[in-house]
């Protein structure tokens, strides 16, 4: 009998050993793949799990816009939603550098404004907002500059005879980037001062010691994504704690749709590109379709709110 408990104490000693080993494995392997492939396989997930759930609930707005537009059904906006999103691929295929160009302008506006609405809901703002936004472009370009050139090449946008690539340019939109933190906090506290200073160093930061795509992932999915989240839970809820399951059930679905819109695209365009650069079309090119919809929902509804 003491034979037995002593062979089954062993042989559960070697499966919790054979349990960790396996895990072990898994992990460095992971780890080593990961590494091989510049994280990539990581940022894109991240981006599919974290970064786009901020516009999973544009659906919600929509019906919104709809009763305030007068409609009786939700189909106008659906299909002009997905008319949009479609209409910017087929314009990037058609046109990458003028769409290409379009979106980094949109996409400064986009991030300097929803980054920075928790404190200053002006209206007549654009300017100082674009320039605010404008760090996350231009910061990768002055610290990597050859790392995200290829980025771009691979979307078929080629600026490295560009006059804004001169770093005298790049210094100049960084110095305005932090004026315009400066003007969107005056007359407010010291906390709202001192988040905006460290939302500018901590982009700064990321940019300077990590590659263009890990410091574009991990800023637009923990800092503009779960902000703009915050404030839609805050929407639904004043109490973020309630508000936030409320969330996570009306984003799931929507994410989870166009997760697989993004993995099947990448299944697709790897046929074609190689992996990085399948991996970044399939990135940014979504991001495009789902940007410009969302930027023109927020417009529509703030301009007929009125």
């Amino acid at each position: 009998m003491d034979f037995y408990k002593s062979a089954f104490k062993i042989m559960k000693i070697n499966y919790y050993h054979s349990l960790i080993f396996f895990n072990l494995c898994i992990f460095l392997s992971a780890v080593e793949y990961l590494k091989s492939n510049s994280l990539l396989i990581l940022c894109l997930f991240l981006i599919l799990c974290i970064g786009i759930s901020h516009g999973s609930l544009d659906h919600i707005k929509g019906k919104k816009l709809i009763k305030i537009l007068g409609f009786k059904s939700y189909y106008f906006f659906y299909l002009g939603y997905i008319s949009v999103g479609l209409t910017t691929i087929l314009m990037w295929i058609l046109f990458p550098k003028f769409l290409l160009f379009l979106f980094l302008i949109v996409a400064a506006f986009h991030f300097g404004k929803e980054d920075s609405e928790f404190i200053n809901k002006n209206k007549n703002f654009e300017l100082i907002y674009f320039f605010k936004g404008s760090l996350v472009i231009v910061s990768p370009l002055l610290f990597h500059e050859y790392e995200t050139l290829n980025i771009f090449k691979s979307l078929n946008f080629d600026i490295s005879e560009s006059i804004f690539l001169n770093n005298e340019i790049l210094y100049l939109f960084i110095f305005v980037s932090f004026l315009s933190n400066i003007v969107l906090s005056l007359n407010k506290n010291l906390d709202s001062k001192s988040l905006l200073l460290m939302d500018f160093l901590s982009i700064l930061i990321l940019n300077y010691f990590l590659s263009p795509i890990i410091a574009f992932t991990i800023y637009f999915c923990f800092l503009h994504s779960i902000r703009h989240s915050i404030s839609l839970i805050k929407g639904i809820n004043k109490n973020i704690k309630k508000g936030f399951p409320i969330f996570l059930k009306k984003a799931i679905p929507l994410t989870i749709i166009t997760a697989l819109a993004y993995l099947f695209s990448l299944f697709f365009l790897n046929n074609y590109y190689g992996f990085n650069e399948a991996v970044y079309k399939v990135i940014f090119i979504g991001l495009a379709s789902l940007t410009f919809p969302h930027i023109l929902l927020e417009y529509l509804i703030e301009k007929n709110e009125k």
